[in-house]
């Protein structure tokens, strides 16, 4: 079995993975796993009403909320996937644990190629939060997975980031820029 096989077979049976994304190392769960979800949270210390994003193989895998778009901004969505860009979604398809406080969910079809290939082989979009805990920088590479989440994660994918620096743009629903990727 190939990594991603690995790893995906690891998301589906409702494991947590450490996988590159574009610019940090991502933690990564099946949404729709509360075990997961919960696992993921306690792992990072993070506030379950922050809400996690998802990232998928394609835009198919946000069909249902990316109908709910207005066309304009549909098409900007369509034309920044792949990349380094998140938009918030309507999250009506997706669990609460999710979305946190929020009515939106954050999606990213990523300029990852390996990031996308799992979301593939797992069949959906996954959670992909960053890999760090609460208040401590994002890890970098796949050295720094092994020695910081190893035998905390089920399963650390081989890989590298893309070459982005940190974390990706966010757009809100109206196009706005919430966050700016960054430099």
């Amino acid at each position: 079995m190939n990594d991603i096989d690995n790893a995906a077979a690891c998301l589906q049976s409702g494991g947590v993975i450490a996988h590159a994304t574009e610019g940090v190392w991502g933690l990564a769960c099946d949404p729709f796993n509360d075990n997961a979800v919960s696992r993921i949270l306690a792992i990072k210390g993070r506030d379950a009403a922050k809400g996690m994003l998802l990232i998928g193989g394609s835009p198919a895998d946000f069909h249902a909320a990316l109908e709910e778009l207005a066309p304009g901004i549909m098409a900007q969505v369509l034309a920044s996937w792949p990349g380094h860009v998140t938009w918030l979604l309507p999250g009506d398809a997706f669990p609460q644990s999710i979305k946190g406080q929020h009515s939106t969910i954050a999606c990213r079809v990523p300029d990852h190629a390996q990031a996308r290939d799992i979301a593939t082989a797992f069949g959906g979009p996954m959670v992909s939060t960053s890999l760090n805990r609460a208040g401590e920088p994002a890890v970098q590479s796949h050295a720094q997975a092994i020695a910081q989440f190893e035998g905390v994660v089920d399963v650390v994918v081989r890989g590298k980031t893309s070459g982005y620096v940190g974390a990706s743009a966010i757009i809100g629903l109206d196009g706005a820029v919430i966050r700016e990727a960054s430099a």
